[in-house]
């Protein structure tokens, strides 16, 4: 590059201006024979630009081809998220790439600053560490992408502005800006770190209360269930958890979730009197112990605030995600449920459960965003996964309707291997859907019952296993009809073919040889080369080149070359 009167000169690697905006048009065009123009003169500029080509050239390129094959119908759904996940992928990284520093940044404040929205880093995020995005989504960020790229490269470079403004932006970032950002950020996690030390020694303080008050209570015969108002020192306990939820919340909650708090060592059980063992006995419908509800329920009152219960609820179903361990599974979902119930419009199972009105976690019901909740359920599965979805779609503000809750419940149950009653048809009834073994089992146990309960008159045979069709003379002369001229013919003879696996047939020996041909040769297509020459110029005099029989396909797709190597490894018997 040269500098003249101040301004600096980039060399490119179109020949002109006009050759530029010829590009430009096509590549935006949305018509996929331009689009491959524009692309093939893409190609050469990347001859000319060697390792030197501009990341925007190179992610518009990426982003057009994708939407050419895209356009051609010829991949699969699965093939074309790949596709737009490693072009996005790669131009997430690459954008962002030159303003990292010595201290790594979040890409969501980098692609701030490059005004790219959070959902388009959130894309890439998904693509590269989590499930694959639906097929609409990646199109969706391809689009957005290109219109971003767009007006922030290919509109300025119209404009004669710089090429790289936005991309070396990082490299003008004021020294002094950096080391403050440094700073705050170093300041900032310090004092996360020191948010944790306090809120872990709250809690340990809290759980030393609460065990001192459980011993004291221990020693006064049958009132264990009556737990007393908090003393003095855990109401200041309290209070100051109180400050902490406001001030860092995030860190409260993830100290909950850790060992020997919300989920409770054996160590905790034993000295609460409760069995270690009793955590896993049914999965199914988990429950909390009441005495470990009562020792957490004046901690849960003083965070019984709609957002904290909320960020609760998701850290509860992302720790069920972790596949965690038997015993943490049991009690995360016991929570869940227990949270679930106390905020239950039927007041009544809450009353049940909790005796007295001051042992209610919640005074007034809360507003969970229902739709989220069934969504982090399902993509959280375990053994109570069908007991948990219950309870969402039976205390949903705006019920789903009856069929897509029996479906969710159904297919929920199936995913985690479980059976669970869902509504009134029993497995007894016939159009109640057989998904899984334990349905089956039910329906045979049920007929069998049934069968068993109607005792056959004298006049009435009694039921048989005899499997074998029943055919009118009728119906074979009408069969052996439509298989007049093949080698198969309808089987008249009385075959129980309950005692035969699939595949098999009477009189077939165990031997598999049996089904080898006492004597056959082998020959290669070569040998048949008059006959298929024949057939290929008879064709290729018909219509061409053999062809692709899709409407949009171009040229030849199997040359002779192609198809002299496919004959030569073919043997026919």
């Amino acid at each position: 590059m040269k500098k003249k009167e101040g301004k600096t000169r980039h060399v490119v690697a179109w020949m002109n201006k006009a050759e530029y905006e010829h590009v430009l048009e096509y590549l935006f065009s949305k018509e996929p024979a331009l689009q491959k123009h524009a692309l093939h003169r893409i190609s050469a500029w990347k001859g000319r630009f060697g390792q030197s080509t501009p990341v925007a050239v190179d992610s518009t390129a990426d982003l057009v081809r994708c939407q050419v094959l895209d356009s051609t119908g010829q991949l699969e759904a699965n093939d074309l998220v790949l596709l737009y996940g490693m072009a996005l992928v790669r131009f997430v990284n690459q954008i962002t790439e030159r303003q990292q520093k010595r201290v790594a940044r979040p890409l969501r404040r980098l692609a701030g600053k490059l005004n790219i929205p959070e959902w388009v880093v959130n894309l890439r995020h998904d693509l590269t560490h989590r499930r694959l995005p639906s097929l609409n989504w990646c199109r969706k960020g391809c689009g957005f992408v290109l219109d971003w790229l767009h007006q922030e490269y290919w509109s300025r470079q119209m404009g004669s502005q710089l090429a790289e403004d936005w991309n070396s932006s990082s490299e003008e970032e004021d020294e002094e800006e950096f080391a403050k950002r440094n700073e705050e950020e170093l300041l900032y996690r310090q004092k996360e770190i020191e948010a944790h030390k306090k809120i872990r020694e709250l809690f340990i303080s809290y759980e030393r209360e609460q065990f001192q008050t459980y011993e004291e209570l221990a020693k006064q015969d049958g009132q264990r269930g009556v737990w007393p108002d908090a003393s003095a020192d855990l109401s200041w306990i309290l209070t100051q958890i109180k400050h902490f939820a406001t001030e860092a919340r995030d860190v409260l909650i993830d100290v909950l979730m850790q060992d020997g708090f919300l989920i409770p060592t054996a160590e905790q059980l034993e000295s609460l009197d409760i069995d270690p063992s009793e955590d896993s006995v049914d999965m199914s419908a988990p429950s909390l112990p009441r005495v470990f509800l009562q020792f957490w329920l004046p901690c849960l009152k003083v965070l019984n605030s709609s957002i904290i219960v909320n960020l609760i609820l998701d850290k509860l179903f992302a720790e069920l995600s972790d596949e965690p361990s038997s015993h943490r599974t049991y009690y995360i979902a016991s929570w869940i449920s227990e949270i679930l119930l106390c905020n239950s419009k039927s007041e009544l199972k809450a009353h049940k459960r909790l005796k007295m009105s001051k042992e209610r976690i919640f005074i007034n019901r809360l507003q969970f965003p229902w739709q989220n909740l069934i969504s982090t359920c399902v993509n959280a599965p375990c053994p109570a996964t069908p007991f948990l979805l219950r309870q969402i779609l039976n205390d949903m503000d705006k019920p789903l309707p009856h069929d897509a809750q029996q479906n969710l419940l159904r297919l929920c149950s199936i995913y985690t291997q479980g059976y669970h009653e869902i509504t009134s048809p029993g497995p007894s009834d016939p159009a109640e859907p057989v998904y899984t073994l334990q349905n089956l089992q039910d329906r045979l146990k049920s007929n069998a019952t049934t069968q068993s309960n109607h005792t056959p008159s004298p006049m009435q045979a009694p039921p048989t296993e005899d499997l074998q069709e029943n055919l009118s003379a009728e119906t074979v002369q009408e069969r052996n009809f439509a298989l007049r001229g093949s080698a198969w013919t309808v089987c008249a003879d009385k075959v129980p073919w309950k005692q035969y696996p699939l595949g098999k047939v009477p009189g077939q020996p165990e031997d598999p040889s049996c089904l080898m041909v006492e004597c056959y040769s082998t020959f290669t297509v070569f040998d048949q080369q008059v006959a298929l020459d024949r057939l290929l110029q008879h064709h290729g005099n018909r219509s061409g080149p053999i062809q692709s029989r899709s409407s949009g396909a171009e040229g030849a797709l199997w040359t002779h070359s192609d198809l002299s190597k496919l004959k030569a490894g073919l043997q026919l018997f």
